[in-house]
């Protein structure tokens, strides 16, 4: 199996089978976000611990595979991260889906960093980087306690 099929089979997997798709109990940080161009919808749910570590994460939301799959692997990844490492891996995640080849944080695994290269195909279709970036987006939003909707239309 080349690195293509790879990555086609990951997303196809979350996309089809998302992880963490649902609403985390006793949340004590959520937004929501929006991309009115291909009607994804997604709201982040984050349980912070006193140690601003996140305890659990989860999303609701509509949209198509790249967006649905986005948002899984991201509730995977961030698990169990402090809030400082998380904004790490979004900032590298973000970077390597609009400009650089690869990711640079050592934060995450070898195996962790297939699963987001899987979604850096993507910036060759500029439409479908809005659908990978929206819970990402989302989910910065929702640690910063910002009381806005993400609206895909308005983020760089």
């Amino acid at each position: 199996m080349n690195l293509k099929e790879l990555y086609q089979e990951i997303i196809l997997e979350h996309g089809k089978n998302p992880r963490n798709l649902r609403k985390t109990e006793n949340f004590n940080k959520d937004a929501k976000g929006n991309n009115p161009l291909c009607g994804d919808n997604v709201h982040v749910y984050l349980k912070l611990d006193e140690n601003k570590k996140v305890h659990d994460i989860s999303f609701e939301g509509s949209g198509c595979a790249i967006s649905m799959a986005s948002a899984s692997i991201m509730t995977d990844l961030v698990k169990g991260k402090a809030e400082k490492e998380v904004k790490e891996i979004v900032e590298d995640f973000l970077s390597m889906i609009k400009e650089n080849p690869d990711l640079k944080t050592n934060l995450l695994k070898e195996d962790e960093k297939t699963k987001l290269m899987c979604l850096s195909g993507v910036k060759q279709y500029p439409m479908r980087v809005k659908c990978a970036t929206l819970s990402w987006h989302t989910l910065v939003t929702a640690i910063d306690g910002e009381n806005t909707e993400v609206n895909t239309e308005k983020t760089n």
